[in-house]
This record gives structure tokens, C-alpha cells and sequence, in this order.
């Protein structure tokens, strides 16, 4: 079955960076367009940015010039770069497939000085 499991995440201060891994199982990882969705404490989900099995992404405009995300189909490994984090990014970060349900259990990031 499909399994995703999401790490990298800390606290950080404003202004600094982390990079998000999402290790992916159970299906052909190659041919899946993949994102990068959060939620934020007391919020919706939200998507953040995909990468499609093409190579090609988008970004939500509030993570655009700041996030990059990135896969390695070698590895099965799904990543998000992110930069000049901002107190409004805390959040639990979430990987799955574009168009599907399943999630892994996520990864907390916390910018906050």
C-alpha cells in the first residue's frame, strides 16, 4: 500500500532554513505527480507547492522565491528546500500524491525566535 513518511522538520528562527524529506513507498513513484501541503494550528490544509513527473512545479504565492521542492525518483524521495522562513510558515508539513487522499503522519515546523 501506499506509505509516505515525511521528516526534516524543527524549530527554527525567522530567517532560516530547513529541508523537508518525504520517503515514498508502495507505488510507482516515477510516474506521480507529488505535493507538498501544510496546516497551519487551527487552519485547513493548504497546499504549498508539487512537482510533477515531468519535473515541472508550482508554488503557492505565499512560498514562491523561498521554497524549492524537488524529487530524486532514484531514491524514491520527494524533498522540500525552504528559506527566509517566516513565523506564518509554522505548520505541520504534509507529502502526498496530487489527486489522492493518503498522507503520511507529517512533520512540525515551527519558526518562532
Amino acid at each position: 500500500q501506499v506509505q509516505l513518511v515525511e521528516s526534516g522538520g524543527g524549530l527554527v528562527q525567522p530567517g532560516g532554513s530547513l529541508r523537508l524529506s518525504c520517503a515514498a513507498s508502495g507505488f510507482v513513484f516515477s510516474d506521480k505527480d507529488m505535493k507538498w501541503v501544510r496546516q497551519a494550528p487551527g487552519k485547513g490544509l493548504e497546499w504549498v507547492s508539487q512537482i510533477q513527473s515531468s519535473g515541472a512545479t508550482s508554488y503557492a504565492d505565499s512560498v514562491k522565491g523561498r521554497f524549492s521542492i524537488s524529487r530524486d525518483n532514484s531514491k524514491r524521495m520527494l524533498y522540500l528546500e525552504m528559506n527566509d522562513l517566516k513565523p506564518e510558515d509554522t505548520a505541520v508539513y504534509y507529502c502526498a500524491q496530487v489527486g489522492a487522499l493518503t498522507r503520511g503522519p507529517g512533520t512540525q515546523v515551527t519558526v518562532s525566535s
